[in-house]
């Protein structure tokens, strides 16, 4: 493999504004290299703010893994990385950069961390690909549908590991229940559930400003076109701007939309039809996506994704961060409020509901940076628990109902607010929502606002959106990117 400089990068990532073709990755390429188990491999961090500790905490305890460089713009952030595992280390030096692409250009590096904000993550999986290195990557695994599409070919291109930071994926016993559910143990799924149902509170309002001395705004930036700074972009307050973020549905939310996409049928990939509501209540912010919301996707088999999102808090409030799976003959799965596999199965037509208990599947064991790290040693995309590909496609699942929602129109927040035809569950859900909003929030009906997004029609081959709509909602398929970190052409990478 190449060397890849700063110049390398720049002349290989020039993106075409065309459409993106039909597309077909189906087999995949051994990556070349091979890692014993006791030699060392090489990793670097990407992102040190927040989850990136836990990832260079996770690297630092393993045997025969070493922690080359720790990676972020904010030397504050990065002097302490630095101090802290730098202590830690094991007979080698942890090297502090500002900018990941001088690690990448290191030979003898074998994989990165990506733990950074979520317009970095499709790039840095593109860049760590072309160099090939391996690399773990946070959720969500692209902040638009383009780049993610983009990150797929370049995973099954170059062959290297990519595993999602989808925690789940590693968990053997959810593996086996939705191993259960798709082989039809409880009958035929009809509808995924997914709740991002946690309390957060408003960020306020913070000035444009300079960008303090500290940060390198530039390389914080990297692809986002964000022209002025504020203080709220900085450290984690970014979620919730569409530049830099995709809000709670593609944030926490991301584990659950995995998850409900997970249990759908093996064969379906991208949904078919897409819409979203819901709106940013009481905060009155600097915040501009939505802190509660009703999506609902739909596959071309029929088979359904609900999801909810519901951040203000409130006497009373109801955490749910969760998966439910209702079933064609009335039975469904309630996970009880937990993360994780497990809940009781309510068969159909009053019957008496069960306790799940989930054995083991075979999966990669390790958890999920240790299942990382094995498969980087073996080579072997097959041991990946949530490779790119399927990162990508749940990914989609939540893009689409945003992609409604910000192409949504103001109406009164009232019952009738949802558009969802003759889908009485639809609406039943959305109903369920409604009153919470109303009588536990205490949003007074006519009083405020929803945001209704239009049914959008996807395409899953070419994803393109068709029929109405169309011609603004494939404008958001892909965001423009600064020069110097552009997304490269689909059919370049």
């Amino acid at each position: 493999m190449k060397k890849l400089s700063r110049r390398n990068f720049l002349k290989g990532t020039l993106g075409a504004a065309g459409a993106v073709a039909a597309f077909n990755i189906s087999g995949t390429k051994a990556s070349g290299k091979v890692i014993g188990a006791n030699e060392r491999l090489r990793v670097a961090v990407c992102g040190l703010h927040s989850q990136g500790n836990i990832h260079a905490g996770s690297y630092v305890k393993m045997n025969n893994v070493e922690l080359a460089y720790v990676i972020d713009p904010d030397k504050r952030v990065l002097g302490g990385a630095v101090g802290r595992y730098g202590t830690r280390a094991k007979g080698y030096e942890v090297k502090g950069l500002t900018d990941v692409r001088k690690a990448l250009e290191d030979k003898n590096l074998d994989a990165i961390s990506v733990a950074t904000p979520n317009h970095w993550h499709s790039l840095m999986v593109i860049w760590a690909a072309q160099a090939g290195k391996h690399c773990y990557v946070e959720k969500p695994a692209s902040h638009d549908i383009y780049e993610g599409r983009v990150a797929a070919e370049a995973y099954n291109k170059y062959g290297v590991i990519v595993q999602h930071g989808t925690q789940q994926r590693s968990d053997s016993k959810r593996a086996n229940q939705m191993k259960a559910i798709r082989d039809g143990k409880y009958g035929k799924l009809k509808i995924s559930y997914g709740y991002c149902c946690k309390p957060r509170g408003s960020i306020g309002q913070k000035p444009f400003s300079a960008p303090p001395k500290h940060l390198d705004w530039d390389l914080w930036r990297g692809p986002a076109v964000i022209d002025k700074y504020h203080g709220n972009y900085v450290h984690y307050n970014w979620h919730w701007c569409w530049a830099s973020g995709n809000g709670d549905l593609n944030n926490q939310g991301t584990h659950q939309l995995d998850v409900a996409r997970w249990a759908i049928a093996e064969d379906q990939t991208n949904p078919v039809r897409a819409m979203a509501l819901g709106g940013r209540f009481q905060w009155n912010d600097q915040g501009e996506t939505p802190n509660t919301m009703f999506g609902i996707v739909e596959y071309p088999n029929g088979q359904q994704v609900l999801f909810n999102v519901r951040n203000v808090n409130y006497k009373g409030y109801k955490r749910q961060v969760m998966n439910d799976f209702y079933f064609e003959d009335g039975g469904w799965i309630d996970s009880g409020g937990n993360i994780g596999a497990g809940g009781r199965y309510h068969p159909a037509k009053g019957k008496t509901a069960e306790n799940l208990v989930h054995p083991d599947a075979k999966i990669t064991p390790g958890g999920t940076f240790g299942s990382f790290i094995a498969a980087c040693r073996a080579g072997d995309q097959k041991m990946i628990n949530g490779n790119m590909l399927e990162a990508h496609y749940s990914c989609v699942t939540g893009h689409v109902m945003n992609l409604s929602y910000r192409l949504g129109k103001k109406v009164p927040f009232n019952a009738k607010a949802g558009k969802f035809g003759d889908d009485k569950t639809a609406c039943e859900h959305f109903l369920k929502l409604h009153e919470i909003m109303k009588g536990g929030v205490g949003i007074p009906e006519n009083e405020a606002e929803y945001v209704v997004g239009p049914w959008l029609t996807f395409d899953p081959k070419t994803e393109r959106f068709t029929g109405d709509n169309a011609d603004e909602a494939n404008k958001l398929l892909r965001d423009p990117n600064r020069k110097g970190f552009e997304i490269p052409d689909v059919n370049k990478v």
